[in-house]
């Protein structure tokens, strides 16, 4: 069965983007020599990724605007507003969590739940993540869209399977219980 990852970095108080939803403060303490590609290494094992609207709209407008960075994978983005699908895009009105499900029974590899902040708590909240790659950022925030908020007391509990740090960021692996 296809396994269901969370990848993604967080300021060191818990923090995905400041309290504009941006991310330039994403990055170690500045020795680039000691960076460590994980990135590659975790999305040889992804075919399928999900993302929010405001994540889609923040890579088209700011990100990676020339190019789609993903055109290796199928992405499914979660919005309530009608758009033109295109061969890797498609844009749906559904809950995550039958996706998921329908997703899981289909042939492939692994799916990546890529951001944002609600549906990653959506996914958090129904159980549905099966390893959360986590790097923390040298970073202290004070404010922004939290990773995990909103979960109305949701208790999960998990296992540290790897760890690595590099250029003052430090990558926790957990897999649930």
């Amino acid at each position: 069965m296809r396994k269901v990852n969370l990848f993604i970095a967080m300021s060191l108080d818990g923090y995905i983007a400041d309290s504009e939803g941006g991310v330039d403060w994403l990055g170690g303490q500045g020795e680039e020599s000691e960076d460590v590609d994980v990135y590659s290494a975790f999305i040889k094992d992804i075919d399928t990724a999900l993302m929010g609207w405001k994540t889609y709209h923040q890579i088209v407008t700011e990100l990676s605007p020339e190019e789609w960075i993903y055109h290796n994978l199928k992405t499914y983005v979660f919005t309530h507003k009608e758009h033109k699908s295109t061969k890797n895009v498609q844009f749906i009105n559904r809950d995550p969590a039958d996706l998921i499900t329908s997703l899981r029974e289909k042939d492939g590899k692994d799916i990546w739940i890529c951001g944002g902040a609600n549906l990653i708590q959506q996914m958090v909240k129904e159980d549905l993540i099966d390893c959360y790659y986590i790097t923390i950022i040298p970073t202290i925030l004070g404010s922004g869209i939290r990773l995990f908020d909103n979960l109305a007391g949701k208790e999960l509990e998990l296992k540290l399977i790897k760890t690595q740090t590099y250029n003052g960021m430090t990558d926790l692996v957990y897999v649930r219980r």
